[in-house]
């Protein structure tokens, strides 16, 4: 890897080489058990994520639907805060090396971190754990220009979700600052709702890729190999989260990894049948 190059940007390419899709699975950090999230984020690389996205709880999560709040709610009762999450990242990294992490979450952990460890904390203590990006659902592209600027000089990049309401005018904003992949909310709603409509994601994707050049990753309602499929036809990578929580709620903590390992090795395969 290059040093001008972040690690999402080295496993796109490589993907694109050798003409495969990205395989983003989401996890809540804490949930369902506290000191398994490394066990659960080494078994997601394991059977074939290329990213993976760790929730950071936040007792107000307003784009994600009932199961990732309830996933938020079970790890924060668990007291699991950005340090902790970080904690995580960490011990991670110390035994994988190259998959990227996104932190994924909202502005007033990442606020409230700052303020008790002084200005830009966050992004110092997410570059030395080895977090690749981060995606603040509640930062609009007007308004974090500057949050922007300091994640690239310490290395990180910063991910926008676009949704199927994004005007034109927002996509080009998006396309100014976002780096590593955007996100393409794939419905109107929240996190696990259904309906997912893939010709209307088909139509989006390129309007997007008009205003951004950074790979286009799809997310919302994608539950199984046949909706990752269709959606992996028409993107360059799929997100799955809400799937992967319902999994991981009903399983033992000895268990839990090998859950994790196999859900993504069946959406893996599919994604590479393409």
């Amino acid at each position: 890897m290059s040093p001008t190059q972040s690690r999402i940007a080295t496993t796109f390419d490589a993907l694109k080489r050798d003409g495969r899709k990205a395989l983003i699975p989401y996890v809540t950090a804490g949930d369902p058990f506290a000191d398994a999230t490394v066990d659960i984020m080494l078994a997601l690389a394991d059977g074939g994520a290329d990213v993976i996205e760790l929730g950071v709880p936040f007792s107000d999560p307003m784009a994600d639907g009932p199961v990732i709040q309830k996933a938020s709610e079970r790890a924060l009762a668990k007291g699991i805060g950005m340090s902790q999450v970080l904690d995580m990242v960490r011990g991670f990294r110390a035994r994988n090396t190259t998959t990227p992490v996104v932190l994924m979450g909202y502005a007033n952990p990442v606020e409230r971190y700052d303020q008790r460890h002084g200005p830009n904390a966050f992004v110092k203590a997410a570059a030395e754990a080895g977090v690749d990006g981060v995606l603040i659902v509640d930062y609009p592209p007007e308004e974090c220009g500057e949050f922007a600027a300091t994640l690239k000089a310490h290395g990180l990049d910063l991910i926008f979700l676009l949704a199927p309401t994004s005007t034109e005018a927002r996509m080009a904003q998006v396309g100014a600052l976002a780096s590593g992949y955007v996100y393409y909310v794939s419905l109107k709603g929240v996190t696990g709702a259904g309906h997912l409509d893939t010709a209307a994601v088909a139509e989006a994707v390129p309007r997007i890729r008009r205003h951004v050049k950074v790979p286009v990753g799809v997310g919302f309602g994608i539950r199984d190999a046949t909706s990752a499929q269709a959606v992996g036809r028409v993107s360059d990578g799929v997100v799955i989260g809400s799937r992967l929580i319902q999994i991981l709620e009903n399983e033992t903590r000895d268990n839990a990894g090998s859950a994790a390992r196999r859900f993504i090795s069946e959406i893996r395969a599919a994604l590479d049948a393409l």
